[in-house]
C-alpha cells in the first residue's frame, strides 16, 4: 500500500491588512510543519467576490491577486505573503462593510518539492471575510532562547494584534484613506 505525502503546511488563522513598507497590505503567513525543505515552493492568491454586472445579473468572480513575492527557493520555516492595495488592486477602497457585502473570500494554494518523499506536495487554504483582519498584524514568531540561539515560537502563529498605526484603528477605514498622497 502506498501513501501519498502531504504539504504538511500550518496557515495563520486570519489573514491581515495594515500598512506595510509605507503601503496598505494584505498579508497571509505560512509555516513548514515538517522538519525538512520545500524546494522552489510557490505561492497563488484568489480573491472571490460578488459581482452584478451591468445587465443586473448576479455572478460570484474571481481575481488572482500579485504577490510581492510568489517563489521561495527553499521553505523551511515560515513564509508571509504580500499583497500591496495599489489602485490596481480589486480590493482598493474597500471597507470592512464591503468584504461583508461582496461576500469576499480568499484562496491560497501553495506547492513545492518535498526534498524527503521527492514529490511535488500542494496546500490550500481559504478566509471567509469574516477572517481578514484590518489594522492588525500577525503576532511575532522569532524569538531568542537563553544562549541567545534563534528560535521560533509557533504558538504565537496563528494570532494576530492590532497594529500601532493610528490609519488602521478602526474596523470600518477605507483601504483608499491609507494610501499616499
Amino acid at each position: 500500500r502506498f501513501s501519498r505525502p502531504s504539504a504538511r503546511l500550518l496557515f495563520a488563522e486570519s489573514p491581515v491588512i495594515s500598512e506595510h513598507e509605507g503601503h496598505p497590505t494584505l498579508m497571509m503567513r505560512l509555516a513548514n510543519e515538517r522538519h525538512n525543505i520545500l524546494s522552489n515552493a510557490t505561492a497563488r492568491l484568489w480573491l472571490f467576490k460578488n459581482i452584478v454586472s451591468k445587465e443586473g445579473q448576479s455572478f460570484r468572480r474571481f481575481y488572482e491577486l500579485p504577490l510581492s513575492r510568489n517563489e521561495s527557493p527553499a521553505l523551511a520555516l515560515s513564509w508571509t505573503l504580500f499583497h500591496v492595495i495599489d489602485e490596481a488592486s480589486p480590493l482598493h477602497g474597500l471597507d470592512a462593510g464591503d468584504f461583508e457585502a461582496e461576500n469576499i473570500s480568499l484562496a491560497v494554494v501553495v506547492s513545492g518539492y518535498d526534498v524527503v518523499a521527492a514529490q511535488t506536495v500542494h496546500a490550500r487554504k481559504s478566509y471567509d471575510h469574516s477572517d481578514i483582519r484590518l489594522g492588525h498584524r500577525h503576532a511575532e514568531i522569532p524569538d531568542t532562547n537563553e544562549d541567545g540561539r534563534l528560535r521560533f515560537d509557533y504558538g504565537r502563529f496563528p494570532g494576530t494584534r492590532e497594529g500601532e498605526d493610528g490609519i488602521w484603528a478602526s474596523q470600518r477605514v477605507t483601504v483608499e484613506a491609507a494610501m499616499p498622497r
